[in-house]
């Protein structure tokens, strides 16, 4: 399957070279002299590497399948990670090298959307938040009310993040998975 250089989109996956390619930015350009051309920036799904490539405009390019759905994580395998389909209950083995930063957010029976080329997994991407338990922090201060103060806090899946001083150890916090900045207190 293949798709135009006109058609482009940003997050759509290029196969080029029998390589996997996701854009992460593109740009038309129609100089006053010569013909247009569409200006990329493409990241490698494999080693994450982003590179620049330039391509005629109307020229076609391999479009990869890309099939995304909800699994569930259910434990660590060694280097792997297992998920289990929703819809199927199949299970797959994600390697770690594909999971990125959403190690730091996984927690057992959360639910994950995994993106499958031919079956084998290419990537793992987290709600844009969720919600966690702080597993360790420093007590507030009575008295201590800067406006804006911060302290750090660890959640149950180990990753530390900042918290205003008034939240304490075993309240729940949602957070940003993709700045991992503190987003509200949650009541229980």
């Amino acid at each position: 399957m293949s798709v135009s250089t006109n058609d482009f989109k940003n997050g759509m996956t290029l196969e080029l070279d029998g390589v996997l390619f996701q854009i992460i930015e593109f740009q038309h350009v129609k100089p006053g002299k010569g013909g247009a051309f569409v200006r990329t920036k493409l990241r490698n799904v494999k080693t994450g590497a982003v590179l620049e490539r330039t391509f005629n405009a109307g020229v076609k390019v391999g479009l990869a399948i890309v099939e995304r759905r909800d699994f569930q994580y259910l434990y660590p395998d060694g280097d792997d990670f297992v998920f289990m389909d929703l819809q199927t209950y199949d299970q797959i083995h994600v390697p770690a090298t594909i999971m990125g930063g959403a190690v730091d957010y996984l927690t057992e029976g959360g639910t994950a959307q995994v993106a499958t080329h031919d079956g084998e997994p290419i990537s793992v991407d987290l709600p844009a938040s969720l919600v966690l338990t702080i597993t360790k922090t420093d007590p507030g201060v009575k008295g201590d009310t800067r406006t804006g103060a911060l302290k750090p806090a660890t959640l149950e899946t180990g990753v530390v993040v900042n918290v205003p001083l008034f939240v304490e150890e075993g309240e729940r916090i949602k957070v940003d998975t993709r700045s991992g900045e503190y987003m509200e207190r949650v009541k229980t």
